[in-house]
Order: structure tokens, then sequence, then C-alpha cells
């Protein structure tokens, strides 16, 4: 029986480089962008001579990619021999495998683990596939003379063939970079392929979506089990403890996350030096796992948008290294931005909190407010208003807008101070534009910023402007939407339904 996971892509809105340091907070969204694992056993049956094997058999497809590996994973100490190309590897999937096999022997009693070791005699078939939202395929439909539009996007197959940029690799003998977008896919990929052995090997159970709803044990500690295995074998595949954020979206959903203490990790960055698999995973599943994480989603009317300007994506390590250097060479002026930059998040998330608030308590006022100012430019949302509570929804609206302006301005002059572009100048143009245009509330460079996909969050029916808009200007939207919902099971194979969920939910005005 074949297990099909997904788990989101993500945008974080707020909280870029602040989020590494507890206990700065950063405001998440999850997309309906998701990235699909299928696990499902290599072999019908067990061979009678297996009794005495002390190596299964793992294949790795990526069928994307057109890639496959084939692996010997040892039973004893879950070490993984890779037996095929070397190129064909994929650190993320390899971790998520012996990390979850191992959170299996750490958490089963005996007659469980008789149970693990024939389903693990039956080898494992693995296949990873991700939306085509993670992936630039600006080149593709240029080939294929289309127009840069949501439309053209949206006419290409689903889980479309990826395309390597080999031109950048220079000609030197170093691997190709993929083409993304910025949406976290080896975080998204590595928490798909935890959820589905985990659930495969009768660790979790995994909700899973029936008539728009999720089904099962949402925010149970199953779910907690998912969070921990992925953020490690994402955290050791990276070879860095990053802040987390992007794992812990890709299986809780949107959310406003505080990081973890990175020495929770200390075990499974053991195990890399020699420690037995299963031994650190123990640990790691005992360890105090003390982020923070409330659900928080865009107030209601609000559509969030994603454009891809074309400018090839950034290398957040090397620029969180650059921030982190000048913190230490200018610590007065850093602390000054940092606590700028602070208040601005806050301030947002503050507003956009009360926006929420403000629909729940009149939809009706908070409804013909955003209505209004969807088809005006943002100077005159506060024109000819007399209800106090209108009054109320276009202050909270404009607090968002000044909150937005005082991030972009802080992050400005920290990649100045720090000799990065985290909002290059290219981006800043596109970013005026957009946020000048009728019906946009708030408009940046997610995370690190750099020349990755911008966002933009837009009232009403406003989107289909700000779309034209960018196609004059070169940018191609992106069929991305805020979707709240984390990692769950699916009940199908995804290329069998021949349609993602990113393509079945978009509505092209």
């Amino acid at each position: 029986m074949a297990m099909v996971a997904s788990a989101p892509g993500k945008v974080l809105v707020t909280g870029g480089y602040l989020i590494l340091e507890r206990p700065n907070a950063g405001i998440v969204l999850s997309t309906n962008a998701r990235f699909y694992a299928i696990v499902k056993p290599l072999y019908e049956e067990i061979k009678p001579e297996s009794w005495a094997w002390a190596w299964t058999d793992v294949k790795l497809t990526s069928p994307q990619m057109a890639r496959e590996a084939m692996y010997k994973l040892s039973l004893k100490h879950l070490l993984l021999q890779c037996v095929s190309s070397s190129d064909s590897r994929n650190p993320f999937v390899e971790y998520a495998l012996q990390y979850a096999i191992a959170a299996a022997r750490a958490t089963f009693d005996k007659n469980k683990k008789e149970e693990l070791h024939k389903l693990l005699l039956l080898g494992l078939d693995i296949t990873i596939l991700g939306c085509n939202e993670f992936y630039s395929y600006r080149n593709q439909i240029k080939a294929r003379g289309l127009p840069l539009t949501p439309e053209s996007l949206a006419s290409l197959p689903p889980f479309t063939s990826i395309t390597f940029n080999v031109e950048e690799s220079g000609g030197q003998n170093c691997k190709p970079e993929v083409a993304k977008t910025g949406l976290g896919s080896s975080a998204a990929m590595t928490t798909a392929v935890v959820a589905a052995l985990l659930h495969y090997l009768r660790v979790v159970n995994l909700p899973s979506l029936a008539n728009g709803h999720l089904q099962g044990n949402e925010g149970a500690k199953e779910m907690d089990v998912v969070h921990i295995i992925a953020q490690t074998a994402h955290c050791i595949a990276q070879g860095k403890v990053g802040s987390g954020f992007d794992v812990s979206s890709a299986v809780y959903g949107s959310q406003r996350y505080i990081r973890f203490s990175p020495e929770v990790l200390a075990s499974a960055q053991n195990a890399v030096q020699g420690m037995s698999i299963e031994d650190a995973i123990a640990d790691v599943l005992k360890a105090n796992w003390d982020h923070e994480r409330t659900t928080f989603s865009l107030p209601p009317m609000m559509t969030l948008l994603l454009g891809e300007p074309g400018t090839g994506g950034s290398s957040t390590p090397s620029m969180v290294g650059a921030v982190r250097k000048w913190q230490k060479a200018d610590p007065q002026n850093a602390l000054d931005t940092w606590k700028k930059l602070s208040e601005s998040n806050s301030a947002l998330e503050f507003y956009l909190s009360t926006l929420s608030k403000l629909a729940e308590n009149n939809y009706d006022i908070y409804r013909s407010a955003i209505d209004n100012c969807s088809k005006l430019t943002s100077e005159k949302w506060a024109e000819g208003l007399t209800e106090p509570n209108q009054i109320e929804v276009v202050k909270a609206l404009l607090g968002a807008r000044d909150a937005m302006l005082g991030i972009r301005c802080n992050m400005r002059k920290m990649g100045e101070a720090a000799g990065i572009p985290i909002e290059p100048e290219s981006q800043t143009r596109l970013l005026d534009t957009t946020m000048n245009m009728q019906g946009v509330l708030l408009a940046g460079v997610p995370g690190a910023g750099g020349f990755d996909a911008v966002f933009a969050v837009t009232l009403g029916a406003a989107s289909s402007n700000v779309f034209k808009v960018w196609s004059s200007l070169n940018v191609l939207a992106l069929l991305v939407r805020e979707d709240p919902c984390g990692v769950r099971l699916e009940t199908n194979d995804p290329r069998a339904t021949q349609i993602t969920t990113a393509v079945s939910l978009m509505h092209i005005e």
C-alpha cells in the first residue's frame, strides 16, 4: 500500500534575520504549493532467505529531475550506502529516512520492532514530487512563445521537468543549480518524506483532508514527532542549525514562530561523529524543544501574491553570514537597526491581528471598508469616511502599510551596512511600484531578501490588476496563495489526479 504525504512551501513575511535569535518572532505563511512524498514497499513479498539479511534495498526517484538512486540500508546500524551514481544522491531524503526509522525503533516495543523489521525487509520505494511553483519555469514559458502570465504557468503540466542553470556554473566542474523561487523546497520535501515514512512505518497517524477539512490527529503529539524528525534531518543535511521556521510551517501551517534553542540537536550532531543513530534520535525526541508557535493567518479578504522577477535566486546562508559579520564588526549600529526592525515587525503583526479582530466583530463593516480600499490607492483610503468602525479598519490598514515601509527601510539599511543586496535596487523599484497600486496593502522581499520572488498582499479583488502590471514589468506572477494547512496525508498519487493543489485552487481573474 502506497502512502502519500504532502507538506507546504512558505513565505516569511516578517522576521528576516531576527528570527535566527530567540526570542524574536516571525510571521510565516504556508502556501498551496506542496511537496509530495510517496512511500511504498519495493518488493511484493519477503523472500524466504531474507530473514538472515543484514541490509535492505531503498530506491529513491525524483521524476522532475529525471534522477533515480539505489541504496543499501543496514538494518542494524541504519547506515545508508549509495550503490548507484553519486550524482543522484539527496542528503535531505537520506537523513529523513535514517531518522524516521530510528524514531520508530526508539518508540516501539519488542513486538512492534519485529513488525517493523519485516516491513523494512520488503525494501522502500520513495518518490518525491514538488509543485511547479517551487521552481522557475520562466525559460520554458518564453521558449513556448507564451506571455509571462499566471495563465501561461497554469498551462504547464503538473510536475513539469526541472531545468538546471547550467550556464550559471560557468562551465566549471560543479553541480548545476536548480532555478528556485524561494518557497523552501528542501524543508517541504524533507517534511513530506519524514511524514510519509513515519505514517508508513506506523509511528504516527497523519491528518487527512476530507470535505475541505483536516481530520485526524491535527495538533496531537504525533505531529510533534514529525516536526522533531524533520527539523533534525533538515539541519543535519544542511550542515547547520537554522531557525527552523520553514520546517515548522511545513508541519503545522501558517504561524507566528520563535525558534528552538540549537542545543536540542546536540545528540544528532554527535551521531554524525559516531554516536549510534538510534540513541541520538531517542535523545532528540526527549530533548526540550522550546520553540513557540501560535496559529496565524492573513485577515479575511486579503490575498498573498508572489512574483518572480527573473533575476535568479539568492544564497541565504552566505547572506546570513554577511549580516553576522557586520553585527560583530559594528555592534552598536547593528543593535540599533535590529531594534527598529523588531519594532516594525511587531507593529505589522499587531495591525494584522487587529484587522482579523475587526473582521470578527463586525464583518459587514469590515467587508465594505476592504471593498472600498481595494479600488483606491492608499492615500485615498481614508477619504470620505464617517462611520467610526470603518475608520478603525482603515487606520489599521494604514498602520500595517507604515510598519511594512519601516521593515523595508531597516532591511535596506542592514543590507547596505553588511554589503549584501537584501533589498536590491531593482527590487526596491518593483516593490514601490507595487505598493502604489490600487488595493495593495503590503509588498516586500520575503525571508532573507535578495533576488528571490517578491510578495504582495492585496485587498478584495485587486490582485488581477497587480498581475497585469507585473506582467508588463517582466515579473511572472506565481500560482501561489496562502493555505494555512500544514503536513497531511493525501488519498491519491498526485500524478494520477493530473492536477496540483495550486492549480485547482487558482482563480485567475
